[in-house]
């Protein structure tokens, strides 16, 4: 889930930044110091938003640089468990698919593929299901819902499934709808009373 969150910290700025203005100068050191890093409680942090206050600075003895204490806003992603997500079948292995995630990227477990038997084509490099003739290809625009999230050093590990109703690759939906819609009145499985 994307969030911004705001936060507090003292952010240092070297001599090098003393030309910019200071909220440029102090963007870019903290943007230096927190884009890109993964931290358990908080996801990825992918931008800074904003620099709501700099305080006044103090230079240390022996640092040439200025240290400011900073309120500021940032971007973070952090998977939740159960959560939807849509992204793009970036690798097909024979043991599942790899999706893109946007800053991260999750994996679907052959077991978690789909509610069919399925098999891995290594030629082409794709799964396909016996009775549907569903294929997942690289390159597949796929709905999926997290079922694990794990950080091993510093690295989330995502584990995604698309075998429920709706999930998959996008346009899967419909075949179910379309199969349903075809079964004859006798054939339609029916509701259990209460």
């Amino acid at each position: 889930m994307y969030k911004i969150l705001s936060v507090e910290d003292k952010i240092r700025v070297p001599p090098l930044k003393f030309d910019l203005s200071l909220e440029e100068a102090v963007k870019s050191s903290l943007e230096e110091r927190w884009t890109g890093l993964i931290q358990r409680d908080v996801g990825v942090i992918l931008a800074m938003v904003a620099v709501d206050n700099v305080g006044e600075g103090k230079i240390l003895p022996g640092d040439g640089a200025i240290h400011y204490p900073v309120k500021f806003k940032m971007l973070v992603y952090k998977p939740e468990l159960h959560e939807l997500v849509k992204g793009n079948i970036i690798d097909v292995t024979e043991f599942g698919v790899f999706i893109r995630l946007g800053p991260l990227d999750g994996m679907v477990h052959v077991s978690q593929l789909m509610d069919d038997f399925v098999s891995y084509d290594q030629k082409r490099a794709v799964f396909v299901g016996r009775d549907s003739k569903r294929i997942m290809k690289e390159g597949d625009s796929v709905v999926a819902r997290i079922i694990s999230v794990s950080v091993d050093n510093n690295q989330y590990k995502i584990g995604l499934t698309t075998r429920q109703t709706g999930l998959g690759v996008v346009g899967w939906p419909k075949y179910e709808r379309v199969k349903r819609a075809s079964l004859k009145d006798e054939e339609r499985p029916r509701r259990k009373k209460r």
